[in-house]
């Protein structure tokens, strides 16, 4: 018995080296088990929410540890916060105050655990001490909930919405447990009413979820953790490759990244879907974009959305001119990517596609007098996804450096008569990366109608999905379940 315990205290207690995650077999055991008695409480609000804030934050610590106690922390203060400013009689001066008390508590706690050692680097560079880093631990999505968080409290400022009556409904829409650790995004004004309006999810709501689901497990457990095996070859020694495989390498990279995060975001979605609740879509086939505006709203949709709506508006957005509507985008983006990550090489990031916005919005004129034609398109394309392919080497490469390095190497020794070997060797790396290429030519409506398909068929035929897709899972696993890419973000 006491070896029985033991176990269950080890199931249930945070492991560092294995964070709670989607694709995990741990997450889905709580999860059969979290179903059937979130069942019995949907009819009963305040239990209902009792319920999912308590396994939210149970599932934050197996993927953080005890800095769930901050998340705790955090919303409560918040909460605190958007009562006091919203109370009748509050002057303008105070309410600014009661915002201002939460961004600098907010965005100060981001601050500390993402870029402390990295203001801390650069000041040693200037000054040139002896630098050693603090030994800091960044939370698991951190970044995410700080967004949410204050979203809310510039909402609530703003009259966009209402505070929540309660702790537990604010807790509830920060914590919640499918967008929690790597999003979407999830805003107030579109989730909170969902809480009251204690919906149960029909039919056809469960069986999109479950396809969502599976969708997700293939785009991350199969295919972004298989191509990722090569693509970490490349990366992990710049320049030890000939210029054609460092070229696949990229390429790979622009399509597990791809895989891995949509990946995510369709299990996160198809999750809340079968608890009923709907949350915005973040992907919509951004490989198609034609120019980066296009990329922007196709990709991460609910941080471009964010971006837009909390950064580039409040700046001036498009309302001040030509040159400032520049700036605003450039600066937009330049934020954007030092929220990705505390390196020179994210700012760098964030600063080129900031760049390339502008650069699209100053050619708009030019470009529509080249008319709308297959050439005209297929070249959109081509330029825009070679630009967003190479600034995904900054992203993955573990230093400017190295980005560098990677991205040189594509032009030194490089021949097409590494093909045939390549595809000898790397067979299914290209069959898979296919896919990826097939499933964005496919139109919209193809999938569309493939999710009506799934939705009607047999629970026999919907079974038999699953277990070729676990079967899949299983024959190409890696010897560990690989972290979700943005999960350091």
């Amino acid at each position: 018995m006491s070896e029985i315990l033991h176990n269950i205290g080890r199931f249930l207690s945070y492991d560092p080296s294995a964070p709670m995650l989607f694709s995990s077999g741990t997450f889905w055991a709580l999860f059969l088990v979290f179903m059937p008695l979130y069942g019995l409480l949907r009819r009963r609000l305040w239990q209902m929410v009792v319920f999912v804030v308590a396994f939210s934050f149970f599932f934050y610590y197996k993927s953080s540890g005890w800095f769930v106690l901050m998340l705790a922390g955090t919303s409560l203060v918040d909460w605190w916060l958007s009562h006091l400013m919203s109370h009748p009689g509050r002057s303008r001066a105070f309410r600014r105050g009661c915002v201002a008390v939460s961004l600098i508590l907010s965005l100060g706690i981001l601050a500390y655990f993402k870029y402390a050692n990295f203001f801390l680097w650069n000041i040693n560079a200037m000054v040139g001490g002896n630098f050693q880093p603090l030994e800091l631990v960044l939370p698991v999505g951190i970044s995410f909930y700080t967004f949410q968080s204050v979203s809310y409290i510039i909402d609530v400022y703003k009259g966009r919405v209402a505070p929540t009556a309660t702790w537990l409904e604010y807790a509830f829409f920060l914590s919640f447990f499918p967008a929690l650790v790597a999003g979407p995004i999830v805003r107030a004004d579109y989730f909170l009413p969902q809480i009251r309006e204690n919906r149960h999810a029909t039919r056809t709501e469960v069986y999109t979820g479950l396809w969502l689901i599976i969708l997700g497990v293939v785009k991350k457990a199969i295919i972004a953790d298989y191509i990722a095996q090569y693509n970490d070859l490349i990366f992990q020694t710049p320049g030890g490759y000939s210029g054609f495989e460092t070229l696949m390498g990229i390429i790979g990279y622009t399509m597990q990244i791809y895989c891995d995060f949509s990946g995510y975001s369709d299990m996160a979605i198809g999750v809340a879907l079968i608890m009923g609740f709907k949350l915005a879509k973040n992907f919509n086939f951004p490989y198609k974009a034609q120019n980066l505006t296009d990329f922007w709203r196709r990709w991460h949709i609910s941080l471009s959305t964010w971006l837009r709506d909390y950064i580039y508006i409040p700046l001036g957005g498009n309302r001040k001119g030509t040159a400032r509507t520049y700036v605003n985008n450039f600066a937009t983006m330049l934020i954007g990517g030092l929220w990705h990550g505390a390196a020179w090489k994210f700012v760098f990031w964030g600063a080129m596609h900031g760049a390339g916005l502008a650069v699209h919005k100053a050619s708009k004129p030019w470009l529509g007098r080249l008319g709308d034609s297959w050439p005209v398109k297929a070249l959109s394309w081509f330029i825009t996804m070679t630009v967003v392919a190479l600034l995904w080497v900054f992203f993955r490469a573990d230093s400017w450096a190295d980005s560098w390095t990677v991205i040189s190497s594509v032009f030194r020794d490089f021949s097409l008569a590494y093909i045939p070997a390549f595809a000898s060797a790397r067979t299914l790396w290209l069959i898979l990366m296919l896919v990826i290429v097939v499933a964005h030519c496919l139109p919209t409506r193809f999938w569309d109608s493939a999710l009506a398909w799934f939705v009607r068929s047999p629970w026999l035929v919907k079974l038999l999905i699953f277990i070729v897709v676990v079967q899949l899972v299983l024959e190409l696993r890696s010897e560990s379940v690989t972290p979700f890419i943005y999960f350091q973000f």
